[in-house]
């Protein structure tokens, strides 16, 4: 998997290690960080691409984040793109977790899915909440849910 800055610049490390470096260096310039992952995807004629987010947010201090994209040509329901998204996120999430778990960082999964059940999206709420609860995971779903609704919907655009 190939991850990079939001400058572009392309991170060398495999990602687990990345990230201990990140926490490892915010906590000695004394940040408490707080991480949020997401994912969003576009549909693109025939393609469906898929950008996923591990956002780093220093407690009243800002924050940046680490994107990787991915196409596929899988053709998606609006209830499978989201599941899909879930998934994506839940798998970094599960690679990550026992990091911030010894750091005691705080991390939540966002869910590019609304509320509201006037819209399309909302057909996925329960099944990608009990995805992610179940995972151990905290969640958030729109419109709490920035990393994936704002971050990650940027690097897709």
């Amino acid at each position: 998997m190939l991850w990079r800055k939001f400058n572009g610049d392309p991170i060398k490390l495999k990602i687990k290690d990345a990230v201990e470096q990140v926490i490892q260096r915010e906590s000695a310039a004394g940040f408490h960080l707080k991480v949020c992952i997401g994912t969003d995807s576009q549909v693109k004629g025939k393609e469906t691409e898929f950008a996923t987010v591990i956002v780093f947010l220093r407690q009243g201090r800002g924050g940046f984040m680490f994107i990787h994209n991915e196409k596929s040509s899988l053709s998606y329901s609006i209830k499978e793109r989201m599941l899909v998204e879930v998934a994506k996120s839940i798998e970094i999430a599960y690679e990550l977790c026992d990091l911030f778990t010894y750091y005691d960082v705080d991390m939540e999964v966002h869910a590019d899915i609304n509320t509201n059940p006037q819209f399309k999206s909302n057909e996925a709420l329960r099944e990608a909440m009990g995805y992610i609860l179940g995972m151990g995971f905290a969640f958030k779903a729109k419109p709490e849910a920035f990393a994936s609704s704002s971050c990650a919907n940027k690097m897709v655009n």
